[in-house]
């Protein structure tokens, strides 16, 4: 992750993204501190974006697209970098005390590297309903600006949990109400036979190597996606997909 505080703006983290930086403007505005956009012709979206930015009062600093280049090297920014004040950190204690309180729908990915992947989940968890989704903090990918972007404003919507030992942390989870299904190519039971309507966190593990053992073990329920086709697996943002509006099918929330 880019950090602002690199470029004496104080700590905090810096992204692009026309789609990415309008979500934060409409979801978490708080977070911004100044804009950065490329000099030259202002495209639609993006005007639409400085409009937004103007009505809130933020600064916009019109710079040249190199700088901009030069500060997200490789990093598809679209002409536009916000620089925010670090997002709200919600540990394992917060997680596990909004599951008592209610919290009925988590994600969790055990392996899953590929930051694209992780920014795709993100997306998917949100538009599912899940209120936060887990990750080991030594077996994930980083929240970084490539994420965020795909996210499309889900990473302020949806608080990545970053924690020690996964499989703990789904057993305290399991004790505050919730039940595991983990999704496993190996398993018997196809994931539509599983009742989710409980409170249920479901487990994603890496494509091709799927969960770790610890994580596997301590899961309730392990299903499977049944398929027609030939291929042997899905992309696990598209499997994520699955399985997380199965929950909302089954629940009968879909659309609500």
């Amino acid at each position: 992750m880019s950090r602002a505080g690199s470029r004496g703006r104080g700590r905090g983290e810096s992204f692009g993204g026309i789609h990415a930086i309008a979500a934060l403007l409409e979801r978490a505005p708080e977070r911004v501190r100044s804009l950065q956009i490329a000099q030259g012709e202002v495209e639609t979206a993006l005007q639409r974006l400085l409009e937004r930015a103007a009505a809130l009062g933020l600064s916009v600093e019109r710079v040249a697209r190199e700088r901009l280049d030069q500060q997200h090297p490789g990093f598809q920014h679209q002409g536009v970098i916000a620089h925010c004040a670090p997002r709200a950190v919600v540990d394992e204690r917060e997680l596990r005390a909004r599951v008592e309180a209610g919290l009925d729908l988590v994600l969790v990915l055990d392996g899953v590297t590929d930051p694209h992947n992780l920014g795709a989940c993100l997306r998917t968890a949100d538009a599912a309903g899940a209120g936060a989704l887990v990750v080991p903090r030594h077996h994930s990918a980083p929240l970084t600006p490539a994420a965020i972007k795909v996210a499309s404003g889900a990473a302020e919507t949806v608080p990545v949990v970053s924690v020690g030992n996964l499989a703990r942390t789904l057993s305290a989870l399991k004790e505050a109400g919730m039940w595991i299904t983990g999704l496993d190519d190996a398993a018997t039971t196809p994931l539509y036979e599983v009742d989710l309507r409980p409170p249920t966190a479901v487990v994603m593990g890496a494509e091709g190597e799927g969960m770790r053992r610890l994580t596997r073990e301590v899961c309730d329920h392990h299903v499977y996606i049944p398929m027609a086709g030939t291929v042997e697996s899905l992309n696990v943002s598209v499997a994520t997909g699955v399985a997380l509006f199965e929950v909302r099918r089954q629940r009968g929330s879909v659309g609500t």
